[in-house]
């Protein structure tokens, strides 16, 4: 199972950051993960203004816990 994980900084202090997991689908396969990573990061990005999108990478699901 694969999840989508976003890095992501404050815009309003950029050495803060954290990884962001995003649970798309149960049944999602690295290509669909990769397929989907940019319009995901969009979608979070217009709901989270207040922060930057600085990394997207695909990884194993509940490898990173949700903050």
């Amino acid at each position: 199972m694969i999840q989508l994980i976003l890095g992501v900084c404050l815009l309003s202090d950029p050495n803060v950051c954290k990884d962001v997991p995003l649970n798309i689908s149960d049944t999602m396969t690295p290509m669909q993960c990769l397929l989907s990573s940019q319009t995901e990061a969009a979608k979070w990005k217009d709901e989270n203004k207040d922060w930057r999108v600085a990394r997207i990478t695909c990884g194993r699901l509940g490898r990173y816990a949700r903050i």
